[in-house]
Parts: C-alpha cells; sequence; structure tokens
C-alpha cells in the first residue's frame, strides 16, 4: 500500500468485480487529492485501518458492503469504529438489505447507505461522497483531536465542560485524575495531583486550569467576537429556529449574526435520534442536524458567535441594540429571538447538591458510555425523554422512565411509544415521581413515590436524567418586549385585544405574524407563545420570521 499524507477512502468488498469498480469510480473523481485503497474482506481492511493508525494518517471515508463472509459491513464498520472514529462510513446494500441498513444508523452512527448499483456515479455516488467529504474536512480534526481534559469523574464542571465540547463538534480525549494516564497528563504540565481540575492540554501545548467556556473556545477556534459593529439582522439563540433565521437571512443577502451562548441546535441538539424530521427518512441525530445547519448557514455567510451570553435588548431609534454579560454591545435594523427553552429545575431533596455528580438536566448522548451495565432513570414524557431513554438503552442494564402521568400518550409521539414498548429493557413506571435523591460525592439512590397510593421506595442509582417542562429564557426581555405569565413570548394576533396592541406600539400597522411589541424584532421556535414545540415547526418559523424582516426592512 502506497504511503502518503493525502487522506485515504477506503472500500471494501468481497466481491472483486465490485471492489474494483467502486475503486475505479472513486479514483476517477478523487484520486487527486486521496488515497483510494479498496480490501477484499473485512480483516484485510481492518488490518491497512491499523497501519493507518500507527503512521497518523487519516481516513476520511469508509465504504462498506454489507454481505460479506465471516463478518457483516456492519460488524466491520463497528470494528473500524475503534480504530478511525473521525472517518465517515457508508453501507453498500443491495435494495433487499434496507432494513439492516436503518439499522446501522443506530449500531454505528452510519451516515449514509448506498443501494447497488450506484450508476451513474455523477448522480448516486459522488454527491453522497461529495457531502461526507466536506463534513469530515469541517470537523477540523488536526486542531482538536489532541485536546485532552483530566478532571473528576463526579465533577459537575469536568462533565458540563465534556458536553460544551461535544455540542460544539470538538474533538477531545478524558482522563480521570486518579488514573496513571491523567496523573502523567498532570505531571507533564507541572501541576500536581491537587491541581485547580477540570484541566485542559491543548493539541499546541498549552495548559488551561478550569478554563471557561469562552476561554476554552477561542483557544479551540471558535468564533466568540463579532467582526462587526452593524447587521442587518441579529439571531440571538442557535437552536432549529435560530440556525433555520441564520440560514435564510444570510442566503437572502442580510448581514447576519447568530449569537449562541453554548453551542448550536440547542435541545434538539442533544437528541440521540429525530425520526419525525421532514427528508430524513431513518433518522437523525440532533447533532448531526445542527452541524449541517451550523455549516450550510456559514456556507451562505452568516456569523455564528459562540459563549456570548445576551443579557438586555434596547431599542435605540431605528437601531435595535443587543448587549452582551461584558457590556459590549452590537446594533442592527431587526432582531429574531430563537433562544427556545431550557428543563426546568427539578425541586425534589438532594437533587440541587448532586446536579453534575451523576444528576443531569438533558445531557444523554454525552454521559451514556459511563451508563454502560448501568441502572438508569430517567424523568419526563415528552420526546426528548423517550429519544434518550432508546439511546442509553442500547449499552445500560436497565432504563426506568418517570412520568406522573397516568401514560405517554398525551406528551410523547406514538412512533416513540412503540419502540419503546418493544424495548425489553426500558420501563415506564407511570403516576410516578421522585421526590428525593441521596449519595456522598455522586448519587447512589433515588426515592419515589406513587402518585395513587402515596407509597415510597428507594431505589439504587449512580445517573438520573431530568427533560421535564419548558422553561423560556426570557427575563433579560422584561421591560422591553412583552411576555406572558410563564414568560413566553406572544406575536403578531396573539397580541391585539380589542384591536389595541399593549407595551405602547408606536405603528400604525398591526404586527406581523412573528412580530414582538417591538417593531423589528421577531420570535420564533419554542419561545414563542402558542409554538408548536417540533424542529420541523421551529425551523419553519424561523425562515417565515426572515420574510417578515424583508417586509419590516421594506417598510422602514
Amino acid at each position: 500500500m502506497p504511503s502518503g499524507s493525502k487522506p485515504a477512502i477506503l472500500t471494501v468488498d468481497d466481491d472483486p468485480s465490485v471492489s474494483r469498480a467502486v475503486a475505479r469510480d472513486l479514483r476517477r473523481r478523487y484520486g487527486e487529492n486521496h488515497r483510494i485503497i479498496r480490501a477484499e474482506s473485512p480483516d484485510t481492511a481492518l488490518d491497512t485501518l491499523r497501519e493507518i493508525t500507527l503512521r497518523g494518517d487519516e481516513v476520511a471515508v469508509i465504504l462498506a458492503d454489507y454481505r460479506m463472509p465471516l463478518m457483516t459491513g456492519i460488524e466491520f464498520l463497528e470494528q473500524a469504529m475503534d480504530l478511525v472514529p473521525a472517518a465517515k462510513r457508508v453501507l453498500l446494500t443491495a435494495y433487499a438489505d434496507t432494513g439492516a441498513a436503518i439499522d446501522a444508523i443506530n449500531v454505528v452512527d452510519l451516515d449514509h447507505y448506498l443501494l447497488k448499483p450506484w450508476d451513474p456515479p455523477e448522480e448516486k455516488l459522488y454527491p453522497v461522497v461529495d457531502a461526507l467529504l466536506e463534513a469530515w474536512r469541517a470537523s477540523d480534526r488536526s486542531r482538536s483531536d489532541d485536546t485532552r481534559i483530566v478532571g473528576h469523574r463526579w465533577d459537575p464542571r469536568s462533565s458540563a465542560m465534556r458536553e460544551f465540547l461535544a455540542r460544539n463538534q470538538l474533538a477531545y480525549r478524558w482522563f480521570m485524575s486518579d488514573e496513571p494516564e491523567g496523573t502523567r497528563l498532570l505531571a507533564a504540565a507541572g501541576l500536581a495531583d491537587d491541581a485547580r481540575l477540570p484541566v485542559v492540554v491543548c493539541a499546541d501545548g498549552t495548559v488551561l486550569q478550569e478554563p471557561t467556556d469562552t476561554a476554552l473556545a477561542d483557544h479551540l477556534g471558535l468564533q466568540t467576537n463579532p467582526s462587526g459593529d452593524f447587521y442587518d439582522l441579529v439571531v440571538v439563540g442557535g437552536g432549529p429556529a435560530g440556525l433555520g433565521s441564520a440560514l435564510y437571512g444570510a442566503s437572502e443577502g442580510l448581514r447576519t449574526v447568530l449569537v449562541e451562548r453554548t453551542a448550536t441546535g440547542g435541545q434538539a441538539g442533544q437528541s440521540s435520534r429525530i425520526e419525525n424530521y421532514l427528508g430524513f427518512p431513518d433518522g437523525v441525530s440532533g447533532a448531526q442536524l445542527a452541524d449541517r445547519a451550523r455549516r450550510q448557514a456559514i456556507r451562505f455567510g452568516a456569523e455564528l458567535i459562540t459563549t456570548r451570553d445576551v443579557v438586555a435588548l434596547e431599542v435605540n431609534g431605528s437601531a435595535r441594540t443587543v448587549r452582551f454579560d461584558d457590556g459590549s454591545t452590537i446594533d442592527a435594523h431587526t432582531v429574531i429571538l430563537a433562544t427556545g427553552v431550557s428543563y426546568r429545575r427539578h425541586d425534589a431533596d438532594g437533587l440541587d447538591a448532586l446536579t453534575g455528580r451523576g444528576v443531569y438536566y438533558g445531557s444523554a448522548v454525552t454521559e451514556a458510555a459511563r451508563c454502560s451495565d448501568q441502572d438508569v432513570y430517567i424523568v419526563g414524557g415528552a420526546n426528548s425523554a423517550g429519544q434518550a431513554a432508546l439511546y442509553l438503552a442500547r449499552g445500560a442494564r436497565s432504563v426506568t422512565i418517570v412520568v406522573r402521568a397516568p401514560s405517554l400518550q398525551a406528551s410523547m409521539s406514538h412512533y416513540l411509544i412503540a419502540q419503546i414498548e418493544k424495548t425489553p429493557n426500558v420501563t415506564v413506571r407511570t403516576c410516578t415521581e421522585v421526590v428525593g435523591v441521596g449519595g456522598e460525592d455522586h448519587l447512589e439512590t433515588i426515592t419515589l413515590r406513587d402518585r395513587t397510593t402515596g407509597d415510597e421506595e428507594t431505589v439504587a442509582s449512580a445517573f438520573l436524567f431530568l427533560f421535564i417542562g419548558a422553561a423560556p429564557r426570557t427575563d433579560w426581555l422584561d421591560g422591553v418586549v412583552t411576555r406572558d405569565p410563564h414568560g413566553f413570548i406572544p406575536t403578531g394576533p396573539d397580541l391585539i385585544s380589542d384591536g389595541v396592541v399593549p407595551g405602547g406600539w408606536s405603528l400604525d400597522r398591526m404586527p406581523h405574524h412573528l412580530e414582538t411589541t417591538v417593531p423589528g424584532v421577531f420570535a420564533a421556535g419554542d419561545v414563542r407563545s402558542q409554538s408548536a414545540k417540533r424542529v420541523a415547526s421551529a425551523v419553519g418559523e424561523g425562515a417565515m420570521a426572515v420574510m417578515l424582516v424583508h417586509r419590516y426592512l421594506g417598510q422602514s
């Protein structure tokens, strides 16, 4: 096998004629910038991947046939993930095996499955590989793959940092401070065992002790400051509605900046699998959907700013001013509020003290690896709870969903309920609530109460995930934008009472459909009163808000 620094595209198929054909088509399109490597058995392909890994070279895409003797394509890709986790994975399958390809989405987080034959490649093969190579290059492995974190297993800040990196698509390696490799890293950094943790060792050798998200983002290359002072459109919030607004705003020629305090994707970005989003018949993870939308918005020219917390909105003549927590500001003609919602805090005894130490709000994807062979509890009856339960059930010994209601029917989509009923290690406890938790330095026990009988039971568990309620993040709008009693933002027709708009509306016209009580300020997605609370509707509202921004600008 020839050596070199070009990233590899590997294809494995036990049929020599098919193997030669796919390698030929790949070489014709990608041979100039990539090494095209073909193997005719899974064992040979795995040996090749081991050699590439030892040399420190990279594999961009793997295409594996499903039907191979001794090892299926799914089994091969599962082993390949351990050697080259950043490589994009494609399963080559006959039409009759599409069910296996769908299973592979869950087993190996498959990026695409490709039906054979793929003729003509210009229509069926190249567009798929082009998109995967673009996503692989955008992952910026060279900067972040060697980021290492040393921390305590049950430290809340260590948990939050891992979630921050994962949600921003930044690769890292995690080491516990009391294990040999963690101790060696601390010693190499000149730090004692009792150093302030977590410690981050960056690829360039820089050592950061207890860094803030902003410091970490700055060092790893995320954009944390806007490039300008004035924009056509500022989008506050990077969930599906915000990403939709940024994408459509930038694609239609507006100078657009999106401001997100943690990571793009919002609550949807933490979903392990979204199966009812239009255009993804086999489902898509929230992280994948958010990453694709983020890259798409950037390609159209939108700026995406992370780790910046917006604390105030001001009206200064025709300008709308967004103020950050450090006192700096940016101005714009228009603003779209897409801050979404956060999970409500649970008031059970002991929860606050153990949050981040076995008790987590959301975060199921980030913590899943630690739940292997554990008894896990989930509180909540909406789709996010169901998606997390199914994801955690892959590795956990058992998953118990705790809901106060008598069933899941009123709060969870039917397709998720059906999947939960078919998953043997997932149990639903209805008419039940968590009333307390216990543990020394981490969660050890959960106390459950039957709401019908009043009986209480204490169960052993080290992991409790909370997916309850929807609390809008709108306190910073108090006194500027009218909110309903629950903090959500009414817009358009919902504002009008007896032909009057509250809040000192200053224009002769009535507010546009998604416009708030401040002209030129719109709301989209879950933060808006009476919204549908679904990913598809949030994206649609984000796009509609941009259309109304154009209408506002044309009337101004």
